[in-house]
């Protein structure tokens, strides 16, 4: 019978060729076995982008669909999806996702480029944050400096601030823009950065893991949170506030709460939350959950 210390050699070798990549092998135990996976990994976002619109298990479901409308929140998932000409911009397809009609301040909208596309400009007064899911986009600024973005890469454009955003081949964004509300004496910059670039910051008496994306002082009237959950972590705080939400599943899957409804979630859904409403997330899976979201900030609610 083979001593346990040499079991153990063999096996501390096996796992070190595993680690080191030589050979794809499968160990078995008591009848149950298990491989790592042959497939390429993805870019990220992929599945964001690429998102499963016919699940095998409901194929024979025509009419299916996982959106949902109610006065204080919405869940709009991509098998709902309606492309269009964006208004303004030249080869360009749009979904818009969340606007003023179902009760929300702002509009979030998916802006699929084409070769040679360019976008427009917002209306006046409209203060504007894109965010690439797929491809690279060039920024041209209001001092015609270029700026490369590619995926992860995000911009802040301040209201009225003259801008383009070019694409040579096939590229995706998701779009957010508000009417901005004004301060006596304060006023937004335009920001270019990466999800990379910011540091995690403190979450007392929570287990996720927060980035954010713009400046959290008083010109600011919202900010754009990663917020990243390992599978099983979930929200602690059972959250009832003033402020709205918007919210695009990067990666991952898990259950979301929205008032007295819970409702499955995968990367490429999009929630709206309106002011009030009880929200909470878990994660599931086997990879981690990330969700951009939207939150307005600094300024008083009764103004």
């Amino acid at each position: 019978m083979q001593s346990f210390s040499a079991f153990s050699a063999q096996f501390l070798f096996l796992a070190l060729i595993f680690q080191t990549g030589f050979v794809r092998i499968s160990f078995c135990q008591e009848g149950f076995c298990s491989a790592p996976s042959i497939l390429e990994e993805q870019p990220l976002y992929w599945k964001a982008t690429n998102p499963t619109l016919s699940p095998s298990h409901l194929k024979d479901l025509p009419g299916f669909t996982r959106s949902v409308y109610k006065s204080d929140h919405a869940l709009i998932t991509p098998e709902s999806h309606v492309f269009g000409p964006l208004p303004e911009w030249s080869d360009t397809l749009g979904a818009y996702l969340i606007t003023p009609s179902m009760g929300s301040h702002f509009v979030m909208y998916l802006a699929k480029m084409q070769e040679n596309s360019k976008s427009g400009l917002p209306p006046k007064d409209v203060e504007r944050f894109v965010f690439v899911l797929h491809g690279v986009v060039t920024l041209i600024d209001a001092s015609s400096a270029k700026h490369k973005l590619e995926v992860d890469s995000y911009a802040y454009l301040p209201p009225n601030s003259r801008h383009s955003l070019d694409s040579s081949a096939s590229a995706t964004l998701v779009v957010l823009e508000r009417r901005y509300d004004y301060l006596e004496k304060h006023a937004t910059e335009q920001i270019i950065g990466s999800t990379s670039e910011q540091p995690l910051l403190e979450t007392p008496g929570e287990v996720f893991e927060l980035r954010k994306l713009l400046p959290t002082s008083l010109p600011y009237d919202f900010n754009i949170h990663i917020m990243d959950f390992q599978p099983g972590e979930f929200l602690n705080v059972k959250e009832v506030h003033y402020n709205q939400h918007g919210l695009l599943l990067l990666e991952g899957q898990g259950i979301y709460r929205l008032g007295d409804s819970w409702y499955p979630v995968e990367a490429g859904d999009t929630i709206w939350m309106a002011p009030f409403v009880p929200q909470w997330y878990a994660a599931l899976g086997k990879s981690k959950t990330r969700y951009l979201l939207y939150k307005d900030v600094n300024r008083n609610p009764l103004i």
